[in-house]
């Protein structure tokens, strides 16, 4: 593979145009928005009219004026097409651990002769410490979590399991699991399935209904770039909202907020998962960001993102200094999702490294090294200039010198 095959790439690509849509750093090459995603250009005259005008001049009558009130909603609206939901059960609110404790204990309710959660080993941590820490809450006797090997999954589907939680995309590795098929065999067990769209929502097809799945949550501030914080949301079936009963019961999601009832009365729809005042500027930051994907389709991001990690690994066989790093993500590009991992003894200082030279890469413990692809405004000379300054710093054993090993907090 060549630099004029590169550039062949990137003028064939149907989604170049939309790298215009944000505002990137110059000399930076970023591969790191699956764990923040980079600027819409959009969304800053958003956020400076919601402050100078709606807030600033508008004040309390900006909740019905300019909508406040109804932004969960419209968010969710935004947000339900990338994730293969219909309208009516998708809610933009709080961050992606207090939804998940929210359809945690929804879905324990509706099965409640069952204690068992299931999930992985190397699921995201926040996932498993939910399912802890409802457990210390409710006691052993009501909700145990047990762990698997991804591989082990199936298997372990029996019929004293009330809830599979599974992230779709493997947060190290990038492994993709095959949402309909174990959304099925759960179903046949009589289990109830929570996914966790974190790494796919906004980085391939997401198809939450036609699997048939239960509840959803995922955040915005990767995939979605609305920014550091975003608001999270969360996806309950159609046929669930009318006889779930989530426990966070917070003035939002009563049925008739503003009558300020002393008895709780819960809407029968989406709503009901809201609970406290809505983050009116960030929520508005999604909402503008979320514009970007109006006509987008969805398989041609999942082709870019394949054909740019495809490209990538073939530029690191291509250099022999490259081959210590040993890719762990799937071989297969339809087996995982928009990111690609690999091992390597010195990996987070060979990603302190490559920061300072300008390419935005990340460090995932205990020895991963992650590069994210995100269709929208990554390019495939991004990714040419990147291994080629990979190489640079490896050839040279740069990330060798001691201020490449220094960590701080956030890794």
């Amino acid at each position: 593979m060549n630099f004029d095959e590169i550039i062949t790439l990137d003028k064939a690509d149907p989604l170049a145009k939309k790298r215009l849509e944000f505002d990137l750093p110059a000399d930076t090459i970023y591969l790191d928005g699956n764990s923040l995603g980079a600027l819409p250009k959009s969304v800053k005259p958003r956020v400076a009219e919601v402050i100078s005008q709606q807030w600033g001049n508008d004040l309390i009558k900006s909740w019905n004026s300019h909508n406040w009130i109804d932004l969960p909603i419209q968010v969710g609206e935004k947000i339900a097409p990338i994730i293969g939901a219909a309208q009516g059960q998708v809610i933009c609110c709080d961050s992606i651990s207090v939804n998940l404790f929210k359809v945690l204990c929804s879905a324990l309710k509706l099965n409640s002769e069952r204690t068992v959660v299931l999930s992985t080993k190397d699921n995201f941590p926040t996932d498993l410490y939910m399912v802890q820490g409802l457990s210390d809450l409710l006691g052993a006797g009501s909700c145990q979590l047990e762990i698997v090997e991804e591989q082990d999954i199936q298997q372990n589907l029996t019929r004293s399991v009330a809830v599979l939680l599974l992230t779709q995309v493997n947060f190290r590795t990038g492994m993709l699991l095959d949402m309909a098929k174990l959304t099925q065999i759960a179903h046949d067990k009589g289990i109830l399935v929570i996914w966790d769209l974190a790494h796919s929502a906004g980085a391939l097809p997401v198809e939450l209904d036609n699997s048939k799945a239960d509840f959803a949550v995922g955040c915005g501030y990767k995939y979605l770039n609305g920014g550091p914080g975003s608001p999270a949301f969360l996806y309950v079936a159609k046929r669930h909202q009318v006889t779930v009963k989530q426990p966070l019961c917070g003035w939002m999601g009563h049925a008739n907020p503003f009558a300020f009832d002393p008895n709780y009365v819960p809407s029968h729809d989406i709503n009901q998962f809201q609970c406290g005042t809505p983050s009116v500027i960030s929520m508005s930051a999604l909402d503008a960001a979320l514009d970007v994907w109006q006509d987008v389709d969805m398989l041609q991001i999942r082709t870019k993102s394949e054909t740019l990690a495809d490209t990538f690994i073939a530029l690191i066989k291509m250099n022999p200094c490259l081959h210590e790093l040993t890719l762990c993500s799937p071989d297969v590009a339809q087996l995982r999702g928009s990111q690609l991992a690999f091992s390597h003894d010195a990996a987070f200082a060979i990603c302190q490294a490559l920061i300072a030279k300008g390419v935005i890469a990340d460090f995932r413990a205990p020895n991963i090294l992650r590069f994210g692809f995100t269709p929208l405004y990554t390019s495939f000379e991004d990714i040419w200039r990147a291994v080629a300054i990979l190489v640079n710093i490896v050839e040279s054993e740069q990330y060798k010198e001691p201020r490449f090993s220094i960590t701080l907090k956030v890794t």
